[in-house]
């Protein structure tokens, strides 16, 4: 193999150019010099040498001493001897400092290109690592941040990348780049490691301190933990920005402020916004399309319609979305005008409305309870082509249906058949209760039909609305009928057959009740024991004695009490009763209630013998049984009819007895009134006709004891009758020629008349033995008087204390 000369001191330096330029395809001369330069020994050569300097060593061409410029000329030859190549030499470099070769006399600069490429090849073959770190040092040029950016772009490996601008930080020549940090945030973001994002923000901020203006990069930071929704770090660093005096543009507040939007924050949200228009932002369009929606569906409609104003007033053209936000909450919170303005301004804009502002008009009007502008849209909405859904079919049927317009919403309901939709049971159940109400029976029943054949289950309110209008029409078969389909159904219908039952009871049906309560036993359904008590009274009030008594017998067979009350009613018809065979009937009843006040009444009509007592001893002992608390008022009403069934059976000593112990038990307390020596009183008003007989005679026999025995004379003597019993009193004591004058409702007379009266002999003799019982003064407007078992009286609370005063 052929050398020429200079060949080992040239070669030398090839070797040196060669590895600036390893990353070009060299020629293959070059190879072949690279080769024999590193495996041959070169003699130390004086013009390669810069004082004592080894030849090893580099000669530093940007030195102190200068540049020494070679003028020899080089000849480069192949293997075989040949010239390839002939120049001056190349000088040499120092690596990472200088950014040139010398080609002779000639500076040839980097081109960024291959500067860039040598960087990409690096970094791609060591990764990350002190070794990486060790090539980027032995680099035989100055890269800068165009280069490391550069790189950056065709690396993409985030963690390479991340290493070699680590590197580089720490290089002198470093100056804070936008556009690497926003390099570096897009890998990370894609690589969704956003606590590397984190770390490297931190880092950037302190870089941004030094100065320099890193906007790009802080906002895209925050545009990607915002689309990450962290909440919390993405406001973090906002704050941090703004603080380090960065810019916010409008992109980064937009995708803040829907964070806040879909984390449920609107008010923080409308708190952006404001930071926003503080800062000198301006808004876009992108965001009032995102604010207005939110602050409408929020409730702060006086907001939303400001920006809805401020968009318009700016040129942005509002997005049909928008619209129909704010036509949606607008109807929703009842702004109904409001609303039906901005869906006009919506049609001005040439929009065509959708289906759901529609559907939401629709159902704010008739929320509203405005059905003709809700009817009109939705025939607006048909003829635009629109097909309702099924809710809206819904909606527009019951509303029309409750509000009483029935052919409407049967119009509707007949459309929505037609359509293809399955009406709800509820639908049904409305269109059907309503027609109910109104009293047609013929479109209830085919409604039901309907809903039947269509395999829908009725609900409870249906069967119980439909079983009233039967009733109420007297349909008892139909009734029935229906009563068995919704047993059959798996629902309990012992409270409806109840319901039926007591409509039949408050008409007056006593038959159809009676023909009802026989087919619920029949289907053995029960009713209660209320019920029963009810039909019982009904009855005999009806006069149906016959049939009342099984009713009684099953209300005492089934653990009822029969009270006071109850007795006493029974007491009163037998009173009223003109008819042999009833008074039997009534008898029997009296003795099925099983009730103490029926054994007293046995034994009040006894001899002593059989009593083992006086009457007046068995009358208290009767009454003190009474538990005066909770029967105070029933007490009085049997006292009541009880003097009067006396008087007509001629008991008077009996009567006074009973009136007698009635006044000690303080049941008519204000009764008898002693006011010294100036009026002594004596009120009848609410009393019967027979109690007010036996208590005038009583009372006037103890005022008579009083002036006779002790001579205490009052200046007037009254009776309180009332309109009511004032002919029946006046008549009794006009028979015995008594001093008292009749007036409106009170009968009077001075003290010193009555006591001249009470000295006649008739007088003592009248009120001491007995009362007149002519038919004209006992029987005096009896079937009008006479206690009988009125509404009032048959309630099961205790009845009001005037009761007493509508007895005979």
């Amino acid at each position: 193999m052929f050398y020429n000369r200079k060949l080992f001191s040239s070669a030398t330096n090839l070797y040196k150019l060669t590895r600036v330029y390893s990353f070009v395809s060299p020629p293959p001369f070059v190879k072949k010099l690279t080769f024999l330069a590193s495996e041959s020994r070169f003699p130390t050569s004086p013009r390669l040498c810069n004082g004592s300097n080894h030849v090893g060593m580099r000669c530093y061409c940007h030195g102190n001493g200068g540049s020494r410029e070679w003028t020899e000329e080089i000849e480069y030859l192949d293997e075989s001897g040949g010239v390839i190549y002939k120049g001056k030499g190349v000088r040499s470099v120092e690596p990472g400092v200088d950014d040139h070769v010398m080609v002779g006399e000639v500076k040839k600069p980097f081109v960024n290109a291959l500067a860039v490429a040598k960087i990409v090849e690096v970094v791609k073959r060591w990764k990350w690592g002190p070794e990486l770190e060790t090539q980027l040092d032995k680099l035989q040029f100055v890269p800068n941040m165009i280069h490391i950016a550069q790189a950056l772009k065709v690396v993409g490996d985030v963690d390479a990348c991340l290493s070699l601008f680590r590197w580089g930080k720490r290089q002198s020549w470093y100056v804070p780049s936008d556009e690497c940090y926003v390099l570096l945030f897009d890998g990370l973001n894609q690589k969704r490691d956003f606590e590397g994002i984190q770390m490297l923000f931190d880092e950037m901020v302190g870089d941004s301190n030094d100065g320099v203006s890193l906007s790009a990069a802080c906002n895209r930071v925050i545009r990607y933990l915002a689309k990450a929704e962290k909440l919390e770090v993405s406001f973090c660093c906002f704050k941090k920005i703004l603080d380090a005096g960065c810019k916010v543009d409008t992109e980064t507040y937009n995708s803040l402020i829907t964070l806040f939007l879909s984390k449920g924050l609107p008010y923080k949200a409308f708190e952006m916004y404001e930071s926003m228009e503080k800062a000198g932002c301006s808004l876009d369009g992108s965001t009032y399309e995102l604010m207005i929606p939110s602050l409408a569906k929020s409730g702060r409609l006086d907001a939303a319609f400001k920006l809805f104003q401020e968009m318009k007033v700016r040129g942005f053209r509002p997005g049909l979305n928008l619209f129909a936000s704010l036509v949606d909450s607008m109807g929703k919170a009842g702004r109904l005008d409001s609303a039906m303005k901005v869906y006009m301004e919506m049609r001005g804009y040439g929009y065509k409305a959708p289906p759901t502002i529609y559907i939401s008009l629709i159902e704010s009007y008739v929320k509203s309870g405005k059905l003709e502008t809700a009817l009109r849209l939705w025939d607006e909405m048909r003829m635009a082509g629109f097909r309702p859904n099924f809710g809206l079919y819904t909606l527009i049927i019951e509303s029309h249906a409750k509000s009483g317009k029935l052919d409407i919403a049967m119009s509707t309901f007949l459309d929505m058949e037609k359509a293809g939709f399955l009406p709800t049971p509820s639908t049904y159940a409305c269109l059907l209760e309503m027609h109910a109400a109104s009293g047609q029976i013929d479109p209830s029943m085919k409604l039901y039909n309907s809903m039947t054949n269509a395999g829908l289950r009725p609900g409870l309110s249906t069967y119980t609305v439909l079983l009233s209008l039967l009733a109420n029409k007297k349909l008892l078969d139909v009734a029935a009928k229906i009563l068995l389909e919704m047993k059959a159904m798996g629902y309990s219908v012992d409270v409806t057959a109840s319901d039926v039952l007591m409509v039949y009871i408050k008409e007056g049906s006593v038959d159809l009740a009676l023909r009802w309560l026989r087919f619920m036993g029949s289907s053995g359904i029960r009713t209660n024991n209320f019920i029963i008590r009810q039909l019982f009274e009904s009855c005999m009030k009806s006069g149906l004695y016959e049939s009342a008594k099984p009713l009684l017998e099953t209300y005492v067979n089934s653990a009822a009490k029969v009270d006071l009350i109850l007795y006493t009613s029974i007491l009163a018809h037998l009173v009223r009763c003109q008819e042999e065979k009833n008074e039997r009937h009534l008898m029997s009843i009296l003795s099925a209630t099983k009730h103490k006040a029926h054994s007293f009444m046995c034994g009040l009509f006894t001899g002593p013998e059989h009593r083992g007592q006086p009457v007046l001893s068995f009358v208290r002992e009767f009454f003190q049984g009474i538990d005066y608390e909770l029967e105070d008022g029933a007490a009085k009403y049997f006292v009541n009819v009880l003097l009067n069934y006396l008087v007509l059976m001629g008991q008077i000593n009996r009567a006074r007895c009973v009136w007698k112990v009635a006044y000690e038990n303080k049941l008519f307390p204000k009764a008898i009134v002693f006011d010294q020596h100036i009026a002594w009183s004596l009120d009848v008003r609410n009393l019967s006709v027979g109690a007010a007989l036996i208590a005038v005679v009583h009372t006037l026999h103890r005022f008579r004891k009083r002036m006779l025995y002790y001579g205490i004379v009052p200046r007037r003597i009254k009776l309180v009758t009332g309109a009511t019993l004032k002919i029946v009193i006046a008549q009794m004591l006009s028979s015995v020629e008594s001093p008292f004058e009749v007036s409106k409702v009170v009968l009077r007379a001075s003290g010193d008349s009555v006591m001249e009266w009470f000295k006649k002999p008739i007088v003592q003799q009248f009120l001491l033995n007995d009362i007149p019982s002519r038919a004209d003064i006992l029987m005096h407007r009896l079937n009008i008087l006479f206690p009988s078992s009125a509404p009032e009286v048959r309630s099961l609370s205790p009845p009001k204390p005037l009761i007493a005063s509508r007895a005979m």
